[in-house]
């Protein structure tokens, strides 16, 4: 087994994990840094509990992209793209229509023009060409999403983790079919999909073409006129492109408003304090501590932050002036991780909402230690968002202790070379709701010997 992406685990493995990664923190950290002190007769609120906030139920909005919850701004971005997606279709079956009225004029003017000369077809009247095959397709006029997937023929309903709720671990709801009141929509054994809204994503995109070598970049100065334009369209839901001739400045300055202007910070507010505390500890611990509090973020959170740390690396990659092979200086950016995370660092750790009293008064040592903390995501961006073989063995674990039925199929994932003697097809995969419970298969013998060698640790005991 090797290491994987975060982004790779399937949904239902990333509850456990988080879970896991809860756990384990509960014993490196403080309470303090895992809970939120409230006022009230109810004492502390937990933070899977306040994190819970993330995955409730928002009204329709209009597309803005600045200044609303980010998993709206992922919502907002896909119903854009699906409406633009709708308007291509309907914009190409007009052509098609178009193209066979023109073609069946132009053969009703050849055929009165050629009169009785021309070839009679069987029925008496002379052949004409089909219409289009597209315009006859109808399937193109109203295209499914996807197709039958392990969502769809699945039932783990009994299972379902109250982490979904609690961290988000699903698309935006309002892409989504109406869940029926007091009924949880059962965790996925698909990854979920990418997360990064259009306007992080176009900038960073921007800037890693036309800005790396720009000196001073993120520290000079941009038009207010010209950001504000941009960060308008975006509001309006535009497809905006960002070419040469948009200012490196005006776009960095637009990445910036956008994470200083989200209502929950890129790294959560209730998670700040336990980021803040990895400052002090050393490297082999902070990094692991650093881990598996990304591994509590929201998806949407995860990725955005993963795309943002890339480019950021990047940035500092061209810190430094360097040569051509023709021997011609280019010069560096001057942005080196450590000047990155300063100007970055209040942005995506935030102790106060933007607006609120204090929100923009920071000690020295939260300021020293947001920056220390930036730096490490930034210079072991790489490793952090993967999971090591050891934690997928304890996920394994987890699923074994709570979803057992699903584990068959998630180990014939992780190992595809391993078939089972049963199967007549090996080149077909079953869904988890046609495989037999995990126990009542291990009795059978439709698990090979090879395969149950390999997961045979999943008679250990998780811890939790």
């Amino acid at each position: 087994m090797q290491p994987v992406a975060l982004q790779s685990l399937s949904e239902l493995e990333r509850a456990r994990l988080q879970e896991l990664a809860l756990f384990r923190l509960q014993e490196r950290l403080p309470g303090g840094h895992l809970s939120l002190d409230r006022d009230g007769s109810k004492g502390v609120k937990s933070i899977l509990q306040k994190l819970e906030s993330f995955s409730k139920d928002r009204k329709e909005c209009s597309p803005h992209t600045f200044g609303v919850p980010l998993p709206q701004v992922i919502a907002n971005d896909r119903a854009c793209r699906q409406l633009q997606e709708a308007v291509g279709r309907s914009r190409r079956l007009c052509l098609e229509v178009e193209a066979t009225v023109t073609r069946f004029r132009a053969q009703r003017h050849r055929r009165l023009a050629v009169g009785t000369s021309c070839i009679r077809a069987p029925d008496g009247g002379c052949p004409e060409e089909p219409p289009s095959p597209a315009l006859l397709d109808r399937s193109c006029w109203s295209q499914r999403r996807g197709a039958m997937s392990v969502d769809s023929i699945t039932d783990l309903g009994d299972n379902t983790s109250k982490l979904l709720e609690a961290l988000q671990l699903c698309h935006p709801h309002e892409l989504q079919p109406r869940r029926s009141r007091g009924k949880k929509r059962p965790l996925s054994l698909n990854p979920i999909s990418w997360q990064v809204p259009r306007v992080v994503d176009r900038c960073c995109t921007h800037l890693e073409t036309h800005g790396l070598h720009t000196v001073g970049i993120f520290r000079v100065g941009s038009s207010k006129k010209r950001v504000q334009q941009l960060r308008e369209e975006f509001d309006r839901g535009l497809d905006v492109f960002l070419d040469e001739h948009q200012s490196v400045h005006d776009v960095a300055a637009l990445l910036k408003e956008f994470l200083r202007d989200m209502p929950d910070s890129l790294i959560p507010r209730e998670l700040y304090g336990a980021f803040l505390s990895t400052a002090s500890m050393e490297e082999p611990a902070q990094l692991e501590t650093l881990q598996l509090l990304l591994f509590l973020l929201p998806p949407c959170h995860s990725d955005t932050l993963l795309r943002l740390l890339r480019f950021l690396a990047e940035v500092a990659r061209h810190a430094e002036s360097s040569w051509d092979p023709q021997g011609r200086q280019i010069p560096g950016n001057k942005m080196t991780v450590s000047n990155l995370a300063t100007v970055f660092g209040p942005n995506i750790l935030q102790k106060e909402k933007p607006g609120e009293k204090d929100s923009g008064a920071l000690n020295f040592e939260d300021s020293a230690a947001i920056i220390l903390v930036l730096q490490r995501l930034i210079e072991h961006h790489h490793s952090l968002f993967m999971v090591s073989p050891e934690m997928q063995c304890d996920v394994l674990r987890r699923l074994f202790q709570t979803d057992p039925d699903v584990i068959e199929y998630l180990l014939r994932r992780k190992f595809p070379d391993v078939m089972s003697p049963e199967r007549e097809d090996p080149g077909e995969e079953q869904a988890p709701s046609a495989l037999p419970g995990w126990t009542h298969s291990l009795e059978r013998g439709s698990v090979s010997s090879e395969l149950f060698s390999n997961i045979s640790f999943l008679n250990l005991d998780v811890g939790i």
